[in-house]
């Protein structure tokens, strides 16, 4: 993947790993676009940046996706690499989760997550096979391969977004269209919440790592922890999953 010259959609770039990989790309001279749901927050992102490019967008929703796919490429013709880093992470037991109330709020974690990067990666790349350089780069997370049993939504998201990421790979291999998978570990940013995140790795220095590895051309960038999270043995991530569990059930017990 070229670092320069490109335009850039990058959905959830308002703040937090997106935020920072948009300030990133726009230092390296690419043209960026961020999209999200709060028109604030876009704002506020937008004034920290003035070369941003900011669309509000719920990729939750199908014609939100498509209305975004339409806009960019009508407006941004040139647009050739797509980030799906948008996510949202609940924490939550299963015994305690009111889903026929509340069945909305785990779906929109659903939708966001997975559903959104599928369909988004499905309506760019035919468009970005027409071009001479072209990327579709998903963010997943290490709970992919070993999930966060009080996330496991979001862990059984990231799985299923990492598996079409392989798939992604090999039927767009004889294109122009690169397919990589971004693995973070854990970032000190607000995904979750407030707070929660606070012992993870610094923002700037996992951005450094990821940027590093599309320097070297590699398909699948971890960091930190990730980087052990991606090639643990089954009995690895039996006890890893088991050990992170026994560490924080009690903030949803």
């Amino acid at each position: 993947m070229k670092l320069s010259g490109n335009t850039i959609l990058i959905t959830g770039g308002s703040a937090g790993i997106g935020l920072a990989f948009a300030e990133r790309f726009i230092n390296t001279g690419n043209t960026v676009i961020v999209c999200g749901r709060r028109a604030s927050v876009l704002r506020e992102a937008k004034e920290k940046f003035p070369n941003l490019i900011t669309h509000v967008s719920d990729i939750g929703l199908e014609s939100d996706r498509i209305e975004l796919f339409d806009w960019v490429t009508t407006n941004y013709p040139n647009v050739n690499v797509l980030v799906n880093n948008a996510g949202i992470q609940q924490r939550f037991h299963v015994l305690k989760a009111n889903s026929k109330e509340n069945w909305s709020n785990y779906n929109k974690e659903i939708m966001v997550n997975v559903e959104a990067p599928i369909h988004l990666s499905m309506l760019f790349a035919p468009f970005f096979a027409e071009k001479e350089d072209a990327a579709i780069v998903n963010v997943t997370s290490g709970l992919a391969f070993t999930p966060l049993a009080i996330a496991p939504i979001y862990s059984a998201t990231k799985a299923a977004l990492h598996s079409f990421t392989m798939s992604l790979r090999h039927q767009l291999d004889n294109t122009s269209v690169e397919v990589i998978e971004v693995v973070p570990t854990i970032v000190n940013t607000d995904l979750g919440g407030s707070g929660l995140h606070t012992h993870g790795e610094p923002v700037d220095a996992f951005t450094n790592g990821i940027f590093q590895g599309f320097e070297e051309g590699r398909q699948e960038i971890g960091y930190g922890y990730s980087l052990n999270q991606l090639r643990m043995s089954r009995d690895e991530i039996d006890a890893q999953v088991e050990k992170m569990y026994q560490a924080m059930r009690g903030t949803i017990e």
